[in-house]
């Protein structure tokens, strides 16, 4: 009988089966496609030699996990590449505000009036990421906090929205910046905890970056999988699991994947009837003939650049996606990996990685509504264009069925399931069932490449199997 077996090679189903193995669990994981990767691959969508990753491009919380770091990753491949600039939000006038590695030049960009605001929202956490991280990216009854005071302090501003979070800035530019780091929860800005994901993200940028994997997201999959190889683990892939008796017997079961999956695979009726999924992603791969001609400077320098040139704009685009109507100006969140990693693509040309947010499900062709809001900000993109791979809701949800409806976020990220993941329940990572548990980015801490739901789960496996019998 093997200890573990693990449902799901995604960064946190990787995770979770190399956590296990180093504490001397023999594993064994399955994946239902050819190769690992769930939302971290790498592949020519386009044409040859341009190399695309058709979900997670750039990992703000990658380089930081305390998951990952605890791992010798680089001992596998796994090489962060930096731009200059983690991210840029540029407006209408052809400025931007920047999201910088330093804080005071982030605090600049947002010009007098809000400077010192910024300074002093972030400075109480500054240089204190990996304690933060640790502490807030597991649930806290896994151990006490590293650093219980700035825990507490952070405590007080992670559930605001960052709608009620902009309302210490003045200016438009601190706001609509705020505004694009609260929209990676894919809600809407007046939602839980949308402020403290914001702050979040920009401590992330000024503690460790916001990073690509030289030659694609895929080199993180496949340093996880390579580490999880040397330590015993053996990974099966291309087997579909449809019941749980499909799989060899084991002390434990780990499920990287969707809780309405899980509940079907392990015969747990309406377990998870409650659980709702959010918006959807309408995603654009693009073989660029140059780089994007951002007209603000700093767009051309930063590994991201998020579009939308107001917090109220941004803030109607998610309401649109979260209601169910069809996008009419989105807020963008774009990647241009080739500004660091010329491997991604053949001499002197780019790969373009652009995403707005649509209902889920959505059925329509949002390439329009895209396209004519990039050029907004970088006149002349579209004759750049070489070739295009166009991904809605159901080319996401087909091409990973976590992603349910499009949504890959494996969860709506709004109301009370913000911070009550996939149900509520003391252990999220814990099932009906006593053998088996969820690990996916249903769980705590929720969307990312980061492994930390991975992470998370392992530990409360460990402790299960390792409990003392009564």
């Amino acid at each position: 009988m093997l200890d573990v077996v693990v449902v799901g090679a995604g960064p946190n189903g990787l995770t979770a089966a190399a956590e296990l193995a180093r504490r001397g669990c023999s594993v064994a994981l399955y994946e239902a496609e050819d190769t690992v990767g769930g939302g971290a691959r790498t592949e020519e969508l386009t044409l040859p030699g341009f190399r695309h990753d058709p979900c997670s491009a750039v990992h703000p919380f990658g380089a930081g996990s305390p998951a990952f770091n605890s791992m010798p990753l680089s001992g596998f491949g796994l090489e962060w590449l930096h731009a200059a600039l983690p991210m840029a939000h540029p407006f209408p006038d052809g400025t931007a505000a920047v999201l910088s590695h330093s804080i005071s030049e982030t605090a600049a960009s947002f010009g007098s009036r809000d400077a010192g605001t910024y300074r002093r929202l972030v400075a109480p956490f500054a240089g204190h990421w990996d304690t933060l991280a640790a502490d807030f990216l597991r649930p806290p009854w896994l151990g006490m906090p590293r650093d219980p005071l700035r825990f507490a302090r952070f405590a007080l501003l992670g559930p605001q929205p960052v709608a009620l979070l902009n309302r210490r800035f003045r200016g438009e530019k601190a706001r609509a910046l705020l505004a694009g780091l609260g929209a990676h929860a894919i809600a809407p800005l007046r939602g839980l905890t949308t402020g403290g994901l914001a702050v979040m993200f920009a401590l992330a940028a000024h503690g460790h970056g916001w990073p690509v994997a030289r030659g694609g997201s895929q080199a993180i999959s496949d340093a996880l999988a390579g580490y999880l190889r040397s330590l015993g683990g053996t990974i099966h892939t291309g087997i579909t699991v449809k019941r749980l008796d499909e799989l060899p017997p084991a002390r434990a079961y780990v499920f990287d994947t969707s809780p309405t999956a899980l509940a079907r695979i392990a015969g747990l009726g309406n377990t998870y009837r409650g659980f709702r999924y959010g918006p959807g992603a309408f995603k654009i791969d693009y073989a660029l003939s140059g780089p994007v001609p951002w007209t603000a400077k700093d767009a051309r320098r930063a590994g991201t650049v998020h579009v939308g040139p107001s917090a109220r704009e941004i803030g109607a685009a998610l309401l649109r996606a979260s209601h169910g109507q069809a996008p009419d100006t989105p807020f963008l969140i774009t990647s241009q990996p080739t500004l660091v990693d010329p491997t991604r693509a053949p001499d002197g040309k780019h790969t373009f990685w652009a995403y707005g947010h649509v209902p889920n499900d959505w059925r329509g062709d949002a390439t329009e509504a895209i396209e004519r809001q990039i050029e907004r900000f970088a006149p002349g993109f579209r004759d750049l264009v070489l070739a295009r791979a166009v991904s809605g809701p159901p080319e996401m949800a087909a091409r990973n069925a976590n992603y349910v409806g499009g949504d890959i976020g494996c969860g709506a990220f709004d109301g009370l399931q913000s911070v009550l993941r996939p149900k509520l329940a003391r252990v999220p990572y814990a099932t009906a069932h006593p053998a088996v548990f969820l690990c996916s980015s249903a769980t705590p801490p929720g969307g990312g490449v980061h492994g930390m739901c991975g992470h998370n789960a392992a530990r409360e496996v460990w402790r299960k199997l390792h409990a003392p019998r009564r």
